[in-house]
């Protein structure tokens, strides 16, 4: 089943209707090819509910939608991951983004660490989660997340660190934590209901400053193993034992 996500002003309960507008209307049109009495689901991309649908009209730019019922048990994860994730090179922030919205991230921010090769002024960095954003609600539709998971403006260590300084769990990836029965004890611990930042560094890594920094602030270090992940696989490795965890 086909899943769209639509403004909250678009769902009217009361009277059963819901209004498909923008390019969906295309999509649902001329590339899926749908038609009248079909079944969709459609979310608001805020509160994890799901409403079941069915098409009643086909319009030039808009589709009208029979509200049959609403699935209120989502799909989300019981606990909100941040993922602050240091700036890769090329287009791996793509990739990193559409996999971390399939394993149930709640957000990601990109950090500007010390080590990172990329630079991004403030024009490029607006540009490009705005590309990322697009990326998180495309992942989202594919993997019928019940919400789209924001992408955050790009902010330094620093501020990264100080944004998770509320959150109930803070692991940090470094080669030099202990072995993996500290990891083991660090991911079984986690409750339902916490807020989770995981904190990953780009290609170099984080530097010693920054770790620092880090372990000063209680984010607790965690190994992944006796291999060197990539940047884009260190995220999804960690995103893939906190989804074990929590999943019901």
């Amino acid at each position: 089943m086909y899943q769209f996500f639509v403004d909250p002003s678009q769902i009217h309960e009361k009277e059963k209707r819901v209004l498909i507008e923008g390019p969906d209307v295309n999509h649902i049109k001329n590339v899926l090819r749908m038609r009248v009495g079909e079944e969709i689901a459609v979310s608001n991309g805020i509160d994890g509910r799901e409403y079941r649908c069915g098409i009643l009209e086909l319009n030039e730019d808009s589709v009208v939608c029979e509200l049959r019922f609403v699935k209120e048990d989502g799909v989300e994860l019981p606990s909100r991951i941040y993922l602050f994730q240091g700036l890769p090179k090329a287009d791996k922030m793509e990739l990193i983004i559409q996999k971390a919205v399939e394993l149930g991230v709640h957000q990601v921010i990109p950090v500007a660490t010390k080590r990172a090769v990329v630079k991004l002024d403030d024009k490029k960095a607006a540009s490009k989660v705005q590309r990322w954003q697009g990326i998180a609600e495309a992942a989202a539709k594919q993997s019928k997340r019940g919400i789209i998971p924001q992408v955050a403006s790009v902010m330094s260590f620093k501020e990264a660190v100080k944004q998770a300084a509320d959150m109930q769990v803070r692991l940090i990836p470094y080669e030099l934590a202990e072995g993996m029965d500290q990891t083991r004890e660090l991911i079984e611990a986690v409750a339902p209901g916490q807020d989770i930042a995981v904190f990953i560094g780009p290609e170099g890594g984080f530097e010693e400053s920054e770790i620092q920094l880090a372990l000063e602030q209680g984010i607790r270090p965690v190994t992944l193993g006796k291999r060197i992940l990539r940047t884009e696989t260190a995220g999804l490795t960690v995103l893939s034992w906190l989804m074990y965890r929590l999943e019901d």
